[in-house]
């Protein structure tokens, strides 16, 4: 392919349009990459603010109506009731300390109303072989929930076999709040309390990741594919660029 040279004092520069081609590709693609990271960790620092926001204030109680779940993420929730553990479900592959398990999910009957709620009791390990479900002790009387809101996301891949789904299973590789209100005969709210790690309500293992802690790591990838757009321009310069060579 054709170069074109641009001379520059003691300077020659030589455009190679095959390097151009390259440099007009991966440059905008290493900003969109960037952006790409920078915009999930603002996001990020919107969902700590909002949970920052929810530890200072009073603990709310569920309305019997949800018809904006969304706006529940996060928020600080304390409920009474008591667990109904015949429609609990286990979510698989769940690691704590790098040992695999499980998080409990038990539907708690909310006093004094018809309907229910979903708890994420936290985090138990699994048995000698994938197929052993672990034994689970739940409290019969009445408890008081204290934890936060959690939406599940609609947007899930699974590999799951749909006609499965007309089956009842305990164990679930992932949380589809819609599948579980139809595979019931109780009234689900479309909201999961994380019980807080404080909580005596019949809980286990509660680490939960907050979004601050990967915060940091976005931005350094952000940073990262920026860097790499600059690397890319200043590579292209500086292989183009040669010094003249002084006649005799």
């Amino acid at each position: 392919m054709a170069q074109m040279q641009f001379r520059f004092s003691n300077y020659t520069f030589t455009l190679s349009w095959t390097g151009l081609l390259v440099l007009l590709i991966c440059v905008p693609l290493f900003i969109k990459l960037g952006l790409w990271q920078y915009r999930k960790a603002e996001l990020k620092q919107e969902i700590q603010a909002s949970y920052d926001s929810a530890q200072d204030n009073e603990a709310l109680n569920l309305p019997s109506k949800l018809d904006r779940p969304d706006e529940w993420k996060y928020k600080k929730i304390k409920i009474k009731g008591h667990y109904e553990s015949k429609y609990q479900i286990l979510l698989d592959n769940q690691v704590e300390d790098s040992r695999a398990g499980f998080h409990v999910l038990t539907p708690l009957k909310i006093d004094g109303r018809n309907d229910y709620v979903l708890v994420n009791r936290g985090w138990i390990a699994g048995g000698s072989t994938h197929t052993d479900i672990p034994a689970i002790v739940t409290p019969e009387d009445t408890v008081e929930i204290v934890g936060l809101g959690w939406v599940p996301s609609k947007k899930v891949f699974t590999l799951e076999d749909k006609s499965e789904h007309k089956q009842w299973h305990q164990v679930w590789q992932h949380m589809d709040m819609e599948r579980y209100q139809k595979s019931v005969p109780i009234s689900v709210l479309p909201v999961v309390i994380k019980l807080d790690a404080k909580s005596n309500a019949g809980g286990f293992v509660r680490n939960w990741q907050l979004p601050a802690e990967k915060i940091a790591t976005n931005m350094g990838y952000a940073y990262q594919w920026f860097g790499f757009a600059i690397a890319s321009i200043l590579i292209f310069l500086y292989t183009g660029v040669s010094k003249n060579k002084k006649s005799t």
